[in-house]
C-alpha cells in the first residue's frame, strides 16, 4: 500500500480555521476531496487543495505505485500551530493592543486503498440460521395493575 504526504509550512491562517475544512475531507477520496475543496467558501481551501495535488503527484512518483489515482484517499490530514507574528495595534489613551497574526503548518497524507479480493462462498458452507427461543416467556403484569396496594394511597378498593 503506497503512501504520500505533502506539508505546506507556515501557511497565513490559525491552525483552528484549517482544520474546519480538513475535516472535510478526511477519510475521502482524493477526486471527491477536491470538489468537496473547490465549493468550499473558505480562503483556507484554495491552500489545502494545493497541498492535496502535491501529495498525490507525490504518490505518483513512488515505486510500486499502481498508476490508478482513483484508488488514492486522503487517509490523514492535520493542522499544526505554526509560529504567531506579534503585532501592536493602538488603542485608546495612549495603550496599545497586541494583534497575533497567527501561522499554521498543513499537512495532507494520502494512501491507496487495498483491492478487494472476492470471496467466493459454497453453497453448502453458508451460516445456518438461528432458531428461536423456545424458553417460557416472562409474565407481565397488565398496563394499568398496582404492584403494592399497602404503600399506595388513595387507591380504589
Amino acid at each position: 500500500m503506497i503512501q504520500a504526504h505533502a506539508t505546506a509550512r507556515y501557511v497565513r491562517t490559525s491552525a483552528q480555521k484549517a482544520g474546519l475544512v480538513l475535516e472535510l475531507i478526511r477519510g475521502k477520496d482524493v477526486n471527491r476531496a477536491l470538489a468537496t475543496l473547490r465549493f468550499t467558501k473558505k480562503s483556507v481551501a484554495g491552500d489545502i487543495a494545493k497541498l492535496l495535488r502535491s501529495a498525490i503527484a507525490n504518490a505518483q512518483q513512488r515505486d510500486g505505485f499502481s498508476g490508478d489515482v482513483d484508488r488514492l484517499f486522503v487517509s490523514a490530514c492535520y493542522a499544526n500551530q505554526g509560529p504567531s507574528q506579534k503585532r501592536v495595534r493602538p488603542a485608546p489613551m495612549g495603550r496599545a493592543f497586541r494583534v497575533l497574526k497567527r501561522t499554521a503548518h498543513l499537512t495532507v497524507q494520502v494512501s491507496e486503498r487495498a483491492e478487494k479480493v472476492p470471496v467466493a462462498v459454497a453453497a453448502g458452507d453458508a451460516a445456518p440460521k438461528r432458531r428461536p427461543r423456545t424458553g417460557a416467556k416472562k409474565k407481565t403484569a397488565p398496563v394499568g395493575a398496582v404492584k403494592n396496594v399497602k404503600n399506595v394511597k388513595n387507591v380504589k378498593k
